[in-house]
């Protein structure tokens, strides 16, 4: 049985921080480790994140072409039947309110979609922004209603 005064961190995962610009006999006087000179032995020196010496990006070299939907897909929070069968109580309405209250969702103004894994075996109300073809059959095969809002 491991307790607390037993642990300890794998052996050679610690080490002393390099202690820079000590005096000469350190290794890491003068000049700390950074030589003389140049952009890399100021402060704050050294290239952004990306930058390739001046050769045109990446980013910039590949080609762009065509429409993407990404600015206009609509997002939904999905929401699978399963859950809903674990959290809720035959007869309970649910609506995004419910859904956040029941911790299904993390936001609730992002509209949520309720999606068919899983079975129903309850009968309930639920209203939300979109539902799977599938997941709306199964809802009703269980006697429950759905309502696009």
């Amino acid at each position: 049985m491991i307790t607390l005064n037993d642990l300890h961190p794998a052996k050679g995962s610690t080490h002393k921080a390099k202690r820079l610009g000590q005096g000469i006999g350190s290794g890491t006087g003068k000049t700390s480790g950074k030589g003389h000179k140049g952009d890399k032995s100021r402060t704050g020196g050294g290239v952004r994140p990306g930058f390739e010496g001046g050769q045109m990006p990446l980013t910039r070299r590949t080609p762009k072409r065509g429409f993407n939907n990404y600015r206009f897909a609509k997002v939904f929070q999905p929401v699978n039947l399963d859950a809903l069968e674990k959290k809720f109580e035959a007869g309970a309405e649910v609506n995004a309110e419910a859904l956040f209250n029941a911790r299904v969702i993390r936001k609730k103004n992002v509209p949520v979609k309720i999606l068919a894994r899983g079975e129903l075996t309850k009968a309930l109300k639920i209203k939300a922004a979109a539902f799977s073809a599938e997941a709306a059959k199964k809802i009703e095969a269980a006697g429950g209603t759905h309502e696009v809002i």
